[in-house]
């Protein structure tokens, strides 16, 4: 873990607010990430989590509030006048190809090789020739440990290499942030460890990460902060061994009893 105290934020969000009809899913979040900072965000299903990483890249809207990636705004630029205005498409890709995104589901193109998935972002967003995209997805690839599948299809895989070949493709296009929204809850126990070994290896190596995830002992041993969510809401956040092992909230001392996670361990 790489926290670079004096660095200026690589995200931050001022009072972000997102309602889907009558529901609050972010209610006036405040959150600021050091370069090199890994944050872990738990809390129970409905909390925010999820609207909270979509809403950072902008694949939520959000009502009100300001986004900046390493102080540039996200989404929505706001003018000398006061006046807030849209950001271009071509800007908002551009800042959006600087953050990488693995989801829940591995979203892989099922009719292209592993290769194949991870050159064609590269390729269509930030315009790289074909033969130096692929000498990224051959590195990012053996980065994940997957180097011996470039030509197998996606449905040849189990869903932890799906998994490895999604953060590979994020990993290819340079991103100064990563989002993971629950990167191992599709997967099956026995598959879990050599997606969270790869999440290991890269917050060594200083990628700055916001990962939302219910795997307590990773957070317990790799994430620099921890935050507890719930109705849209950071009620309550801070290093692992303070929020996992003395909790000052109900809410937080209840929702790690009913996750029956507190006695942490991660191999």
């Amino acid at each position: 873990m790489n926290v670079a105290d004096e660095a200026p934020p690589v995200i931050e969000l001022s009072g972000v607010h997102k309602k889907f009809g009558e529901i609050v899913a972010l209610d006036g979040v405040d959150l600021s990430v050091a370069r090199g900072e890994v944050v872990c965000v738990i809390g129970p299903s409905g909390c925010g989590k999820s609207t909270l990483l979509r809403t950072i890249n902008w694949l939520e809207v959000p009502d009100s509030g300001q986004i900046a990636l390493e102080g540039n705004p996200v989404g929505n630029v706001v003018k000398a006048n006061g006046k807030v205005t849209p950001q271009s498409v071509k800007d908002l890709n551009r800042t959006r190809s600087r953050m990488g995104m693995v989801f829940q589901q591995f979203n892989l193109w099922p009719h292209l090789s592993v290769l194949e998935n991870v050159t064609r972002a590269q390729k269509i967003v930030l315009r790289i020739p074909q033969k130096d995209a692929e000498l990224i997805a051959h590195s990012c690839l053996r980065q994940v440990g997957l180097s011996d599948k470039t030509d197998a299809l996606p449905d040849q895989l189990s869903g932890g290499q799906q998994q490895r070949v999604a953060i590979a493709r994020a990993l290819s296009m340079s991103p100064t942030l990563m989002l993971m929204d629950e990167p191992t809850s599709a997967l099956d126990p026995e598959l879990v460890g050599d997606v969270l070994g790869v999440l290991q290896k890269l917050a060594e190596d200083g990628m700055t990460m916001v990962i939302v995830t219910h795997e307590l002992g990773f957070a317990a041993k790799f994430a620099d902060r921890i935050l507890f969510m719930d109705r849209g809401l950071i009620v309550e956040e801070g290093v692992p061994q303070q929020i996992l092992q003395n909790p000052e909230t109900d809410r937080l001392k209840l929702f790690l009893k009913q996750l029956g996670e507190m006695n942490l361990t991660y191999s």
